[in-house]
């Protein structure tokens, strides 16, 4: 699965006035390829991690067979091992362009949805489409985890910052940490971005001042949702040399869209869970 479009970020409709077509148009999505972040990481053949970038859908519309909207919940999960990821807004335009356009089932929406994004960034992508009121649990839950954001500690240093990061002791613990501290911004329009981050692992004993001060070290820097999970996962990585490690962030809604990227040497797989803020 390929595509032909360019994949700069540039070129992207971030930014940019566009109409926003009623009729279904799968040429509306535009792929970035990851690997030119992924150099910036020194990341080429075999990756350190497995992971999926999870997106949820509130804005999903289309019409049955005589005519009635209908209205959906989506999820898409895209793996790591894509070539490309998909940007939102032309995601947001793609969904749009739905609609107006008919579709006989709940089924067959989510198979045209699930081969144009497939095709969009190169690898299968898992769509999963319910109704409002299906039995799905959209329940406000939290992570399973020791909060950090608590700690009294100053702050002047708001750059993206690597050398922050710093081992409290040789210790070997098993922690699950996590923070709502997390902000970043957009790489084309510098909008922020908003989120919550677990991070799991085992190894020496991460200083959780200095984890702290790291994360916030974000708050200016630009980059994508999927980009800056395996920035800090591989930042982590070489820096505290944990032997098990998962970053996991959960990003607020834009546009009906919430981005929720995870990346793990350890686990397989991690749920969709729906944060406060989202």
């Amino acid at each position: 699965m390929s595509s032909n479009k360019t994949t700069n970020a540039q070129n992207s409709p971030l930014g940019k006035n566009v109409d926003y077509s009623p009729n279904y148009q799968a040429s509306l999505l535009f792929p970035i390829a990851r690997q030119e972040k992924r150099d910036e990481l020194d990341l080429s053949g075999e990756l350190p991690f497995i992971g999926e970038d999870i997106w949820n859908a509130y804005e999903v519309s289309w019409l049955n067979t005589s005519g009635l909207p209908q209205v959906a919940i989506a999820e898409f999960r895209f793996p790591s091992t894509s070539a490309n990821i998909v940007e939102s807004k032309s995601l947001k335009l793609y969904l749009n362009s739905l609609n107006q356009s008919v579709f006989d089932s709940l089924p067959s929406i989510q198979k045209v949805i699930a081969k144009d994004l497939s095709e969009s960034v190169g690898c299968n992508v898992k769509v999963v489409l319910r109704g409002i009121d299906s039995k799905a649990d959209h329940t406000i839950q939290r992570f399973n985890a020791d909060c950090i954001d608590t700690i009294e500690i100053k702050v002047d240093q708001y750059d993206y910052d690597v050398t922050l990061l710093k081992l409290e002791s040789n210790e070997i613990v098993t922690e699950s940490l996590c923070s709502h501290l997390l902000k970043s911004n957009c790489l084309i329009t510098n909008q922020p971005d908003w989120a919550s981050i677990l991070i799991q692992y085992k190894g020496a004993k991460i200083s959780h001042e200095c984890l702290l001060k790291y994360l916030v070290s974000f708050r200016t820097h630009n980059e994508f949702h999927e980009q800056c999970v395996e920035r800090i996962f591989i930042d982590i990585l070489n820096h505290c040399c944990p032997k098990e490690l998962t970053v996991y962030a959960r990003y607020t809604r834009r546009g009906g869209l919430d981005i929720n990227p995870w990346r793990s040497n350890c686990v397989n797989s991690m749920d969709n869970v729906r944060l406060s803020r989202q």
